[in-house]
């Protein structure tokens, strides 16, 4: 299957709009042309830099101007993140990403953020980063550190982006990706549903994740995570089964991507969780937090792949080898 940039709106709401059954048929087969089914990539997120972020953005509780029981602190010592990494490997993940609240790096942060950055990737873990915008000098600061990932959300359709984050515009995320993309850099983008988005925006958002000059290597789906004091706390829930929908159509328009259950999935089922893994998602954040809010414990997740039959994914086999290579490979590590 040839990878696609050219989706319109109407051929993704076509997606969404089919017989469930029918959508996770064909969103499933997609996933096993191009991976292994039963194995999942797992990552851990830490938050090295929490809280006092200058941005709005609607569902965030680092907000600043939020109250939500965030106390903002200063950017974690070297030594207390590469012990969180160690934690990390011995806990099965095999990528270890790092996020700082900040609107953007100042040159004094990107050095000290690049010597972390070197010291996880010494200890044989694929790492990633999330600290806002960057320039095209501090993408090239971070791939000569050893940086695999940069994540940078689209968080929402375009249209919708309006109503969530006023502090920047949309196409100052796409010039950050093309930083990232022009530094050699993978990238990790997705975005958050259950924000109030109508079905089509839901559309949009992967339209436009789709359309980028490449797919994302990973793509993290996250289901709101409602926090009091936040402008989204009490938003409507999204029906589950939207959700599955949406980790489907990303499956089917970005066949070769690593699909991420990304945040809310403390408060997912397991049997929404199965069905989701089924549809095509094949990456999980372990670990007791994502920056600030939930996260199922490890031991929880282990009973989970357990149950389903599934193994966590060897390092060095996320993303950018085609199928054959992919499943051959992890096949060979379940079987052993």
């Amino acid at each position: 299957m040839s990878l696609r940039h050219d989706y319109t709106r109407a051929d993704v709401q076509a997606l969404f709009d089919l017989p469930f059954n029918d959508l996770l048929a064909r969103a499933h087969a997609v996933h096993a042309a191009h991976h292994d089914p039963n194995a999942v990539q797992v990552s851990t997120l830490l938050s090295i830099k929490t809280g006092g972020c200058p941005e709005d953005c609607a569902y965030c509780p680092q907000a600043a101007r939020y109250h939500t029981g965030v106390e903002a602190q200063k950017l974690m010592p070297i030594d207390a993140v590469l012990d969180k990494a160690k934690q990390a490997k011995a806990a099965g993940a095999t990528r270890f990403c790092m996020g700082a609240a900040w609107r953007s790096p100042k040159d004094r942060d990107v050095e000290k953020v690049a010597a972390m950055i070197h010291a996880v990737k010494a200890l044989g873990m694929e790492t990633c980063a999330t600290l806002g915008m960057l320039t095209q000098d501090q993408a090239d600061r971070f791939k000569t550190a050893g940086l695999d990932y940069y994540n940078h959300n689209l968080d929402t359709a375009p249209e919708f982006y309006g109503e969530i984050i006023h502090t920047r515009e949309f196409q100052d995320r796409l010039d950050t990706l093309d930083c990232v993309r022009n530094a050699g850099l993978k990238t990790c983008c997705g975005g958050i549903v259950g924000m109030g988005e109508t079905r089509a925006q839901r559309a949009g958002l992967l339209q436009t994740l789709a359309n980028l000059p490449e797919h994302p290597q990973s793509v993290p789906i996250n289901r709101l995570v409602q926090v009091e004091g936040t402008p989204l706390a009490g938003t409507a829930l999204l029906d589950p089964f939207e959700f599955v929908r949406t980790i489907a159509v990303a499956r089917i328009l970005m066949p070769a991507s690593m699909v991420r259950l990304s945040a809310g999935r403390a408060e997912m089922s397991d049997e929404l969780q199965a069905l989701c893994f089924f549809a095509g998602a094949n990456s999980i954040f372990h670990g007791e937090k994502l920056l600030t809010t939930g996260n199922p414990d490890v031991g929880h997740d282990r009973a989970l792949f357990a149950r389903l039959g599934l193994v966590a994914m060897p390092a060095g086999l996320e993303t950018g080898t085609v199928h054959a290579d992919i499943v051959a490979d992890c096949r060979e590590h379940i079987a052993a």
